[in-house]
């Protein structure tokens, strides 16, 4: 492939490291819902500036995260102060090609500054925005019962950002080790992972349900059951993204009167409240990045680690120092 070019009111970068996500395995098993290959994987993203246009406030040698999310600023969405779900939406390493590469130009506005942050913390934004994200869509505030379904690295950041909003997180899931693992690295309870969940959580709430529960699976039987798992007023936020449609039964859904929200990607705040929460030590990154690879090694690990997740939470490709 040609090297790109800077071009106007773009940066040209150089990727430092790549975060390899659920986002990355399902596009390896071809069950992304999204995408059309062939593609360049890469959307969790530390970059360094190579060239940048004068009025861009960016400069040479400068490290960056990135904000993947590529939209039209026109559309309904956008004009509504929601670019995260453009209709025109463009995601790097699912739309077009993402940053798996020697070299990536972006848009100026997609990078985001980090100051303090080193190449490591830069690669974890992305994916503990989408975290961030779903607790403000949740409205998780000080005191909320919440329960976080699913311990990947989104769940993770869900229940990361559920606690660091005083609300009293709990995470459940059904890979014994992976929620032990959050519940160690988080600090919060995790719900017994035998038998049926909804006795569990009957048992943890004394019958009340949690008044806020996210999803983040990306099981469609996972999906359906939390609606069972929500407290009457509650709310319940969809992280998950599946080719398959979700159900629920509408009398249970009135007689709640339940407030269900889909989650997508981040917005510029949630870029900026994951920053600060890095830059203030309230972000265990040494804990959530597990494994590394190399830029040439990744098209061999990334298979192995689509099926053989012991112990894997976050995988770095690193590409120079």
């Amino acid at each position: 492939m040609p090297d790109p070019s800077a071009g106007p009111n773009a940066v040209l970068v150089r990727p430092r490291r790549v975060g390899i996500c659920g986002t990355d395995y399902h596009i390896y098993e071809g069950k992304h819902p999204y995408l059309r290959y062939p593609r360049v994987m890469g959307h969790e993203l530390a970059v360094e500036v190579i060239d940048a246009p004068a009025d861009s406030g960016f400069s040479s040698g400068e490290v960056c995260a990135v904000n993947p999310y590529v939209s039209c600023g026109r559309c309904v969405a956008c004009r509504a102060g929601k670019p995260n779900c453009c209709v025109n939406i463009s995601v790097l390493g699912v739309h077009h090609d993402g940053g798996m590469a020697e070299f990536l130009s972006l848009p100026a506005e997609n990078l985001v500054r980090a100051d303090g942050l080193n190449v490591d913390e830069c690669a974890t934004v992305e994916f503990l925005a989408i975290g961030a994200h779903a607790v403000r869509r949740g409205q998780v505030s000080s005191g909320d019962n919440v329960l976080v379904v699913g311990t990947g690295p989104i769940g993770l950041g869900v229940a990361l950002f559920a606690r660091l909003s005083r609300a009293n997180a709990v995470v459940f899931d059904r890979d014994l080790e992976r929620a032990a693992a959050a519940a160690s690295i988080l600090g919060v309870p995790a719900l017994p992972a035998v038998g049926d969940v909804g006795e569990s959580v009957d048992a943890f709430t004394r019958g009340d349900g949690f008044e806020v529960v996210l999803d983040a699976t990306g099981s469609p039987a996972a999906m359906e059951k939390g609606f069972d798992l929500v407290a009457h007023g509650g709310r319940y936020v969809l992280v998950s993204v599946v080719k398959d449609s979700i159900t629920f039964r509408d009398s249970d859904f009135h007689r709640k009167e339940m407030t269900l929200f889909g989650s997508r990607n981040a917005t510029a705040g949630d870029f900026e409240r994951v920053i600060d929460a890095i830059q203030t030590g309230d972000v265990p990154t040494d804990k959530l990045i597990t494994h590394r690879t190399s830029l040439r090694d990744a098209a061999h690990n990334i298979p192995v680690w689509a099926t053989e997740k012991a112990g894997l939470i976050k995988a770095l490709i690193e590409i120079g120092k």
